[in-house]
């Protein structure tokens, strides 16, 4: 075969069913996690910092997975080996995290927990990339959006339901409610078995049928061997440091937000990256990666902008929802008394809810793209989603925030499908998998910036309500719209 066959629609669900166990668990994550840190007696401008662990595992974790797994082939395959070894470390850390008997160990959990959801998660979308033709690929990424919202729904809901069954939702002071803790078994087991499923009822392609498929197909995306100015890394290096160390500096002296010393910290991290490249004279994975973001596709750097602002908007709404709901909507800002609980509880039911619309909406999503083409069906839901969330501002009864998750939950499901679709097939087969890692950077930076700056915006200029942090998601999400316009549309899927 020189092209790549067409898989059924049974196949394609099999290979994207365990995306219903890493969202099981990833929703879990997002709709309990500031919870948690609360109960545990942390104050809400620290909620960001403390949720620096899920955008800098990522960062870490899905470039040095995608690497591998370009380069992995044994009796499991190439990407499936990754799936189980994050599903099985999830698991466990889902086990452990409400457990957890204070705060620094529930911040370490999620970086295990977050670490290893990303070392599922990367492969997954190499995964479509590999084994479906381009035609097919809006259809696999819309599947995976259909098990993402699927999955959170029933996660996000789970603390609600179990209350309704008569589970103590209120612990005593310090102690994560039962609500909680069996929400977080039953994700660890959904997890696994999900992840599983996916592991014995797909096959992959071995890395030289992928080559063949990819020599035989015209529009293929050439294979680009990274190259590496080192004087310009050098000079890169110093540009990033000293900025990063001014900023150290600035915050130091002028008593800034501690949040920002992560800004400044990113900043003299790159730049030793790049020292370390501009010193190197191998060709190892750390070369390779750098290399490649150089020189990444334009369709990926121009994508980037979408990216950024649409994660800083969603990590915005993640780590602030709760605290904005329980102390607007429910009139409480204490972790141990029922109105927050009631209120924490709501937000599993909305977190729910925008993950049910968003299963709904990638059933639509390619009926949109056949009609307007996936750069302006993108723009169309992240508008959308921006009014969404800047309606929490007006919307004062917590039943009509539903309303408001039909909007967030077509922009979660255009995020997690349409930018991949514009992606994939700009990149070549045997770098699949490390661009879609490298692709995550513009996930996990704006997520970066935003535990650092969001917890000092809120402080200086809107008296420290948590309800504004969705108000500057909303804004996010229609600036990410007009940065679609920018991407060109592939001609396979042009309208």
């Amino acid at each position: 075969m020189s092209r790549k066959p067409e898989l059924s629609f049974w196949q394609i669900w099999n290979m994207c069913f365990g995306f219903l166990g890493i969202q099981f668990g990833f929703a879990l994550q997002n709709a309990n996690v500031s919870r948690i840190f609360q109960t545990l007696g942390a104050d809400v401008t620290d909620i960001p910092a403390l949720w620096i662990a899920a955008p800098l595992t990522g960062l870490l974790v899905q470039p040095i997975v995608g690497y591998w797994s370009d380069r992995t082939w044994n009796r499991l395959g190439r990407r499936r080996p990754y799936f189980l070894a994050g599903a099985v470390l999830a698991t466990l850390a889902l086990l452990a995290m409400p457990n957890s008997p204070a705060l620094w160990m529930a911040a370490g959990l999620l970086w295990v927990l977050d670490a290893s959801i990303n070392i599922s998660m990367e492969p997954f979308r190499a995964f479509v990339g590999d084994q479906l033709p381009p035609r097919q690929r809006p259809l696999g990424y819309a599947m995976q959006s259909f098990f993402i919202g699927l999955g959170a729904i029933v996660a996000s809901a789970l603390p609600w339901l179990l209350a309704h069954a008569g589970v103590d939702n209120v612990g005593a002071a310090g102690v994560i409610p039962d609500t909680v803790k069996y929400a977080f078994y039953i994700g660890g087991a959904v997890l696994l078995c999900s992840v599983l499923w996916t592991v014995l009822f797909t096959r992959e392609y071995p890395p030289e049928i992928l080559l063949g498929f990819e020599q035989g197909d015209e529009h293929a995306a050439p294979v680009a061997a990274a190259t590496i100015d080192r004087h310009a890394a050098w000079r890169n290096a110093v540009v990033w440091c000293s900025a990063g160390i001014v900023g150290v500096l600035l915050i130091s002296h002028y008593n800034l937000q501690r949040d920002l010393y992560i800004l400044a910290g990113s900043l003299i991290a790159y730049g030793l990256a790049q020292a370390w490249l501009g010193r190197s004279r191998g060709n190892g994975m750390l070369t390779q990666v750098l290399g490649d973001l150089h020189h990444m596709p334009d369709a990926m750097r121009r994508l980037a902008w979408v990216q950024f602002f649409s994660w800083f908007a969603l990590f915005a709404m993640w780590i602030y929802t709760t605290a904005a709901v329980t102390e607007v909507h429910f009139g409480s800002t204490d972790p141990h008394s029922v109105a927050y609980n009631d209120g924490a509880n709501w937000v599993g039911v909305l977190f729910a809810a925008y993950n049910g619309f968003a299963a709904l909406a990638a059933l639509v999503i390619p009926l949109m793209v056949r009609r307007w083409g996936l750069r302006i069906s993108h723009l169309l839901n992240l508008w959308v989603g921006g009014i969404a969330l800047l309606s929490f501002l007006f919307i004062r009864d917590p039943h009509w925030l539903l309303l408001s998750m039909v909007g967030v939950g077509f922009a979660w499901a255009s995020i997690l499908s349409l930018p991949y679709a514009l992606l994939s097939d700009n990149l070549p087969a045997a770098k699949m998998g490390v661009y879609m890692g490298i692709f995550n950077f513009f996930i996990v930076i704006p997520q970066l910036l935003a535990a650092s700056v969001l917890g000092m915006l809120l402080k200086t200029f809107f008296h420290s309500q948590p309800i504004w942090a969705l108000a500057l998601g909303g804004g996010s999400l229609l600036v990410a719209g007009l940065f679609t316009l920018r991407v060109r549309e592939p001609a396979t899927h042009s309208p």
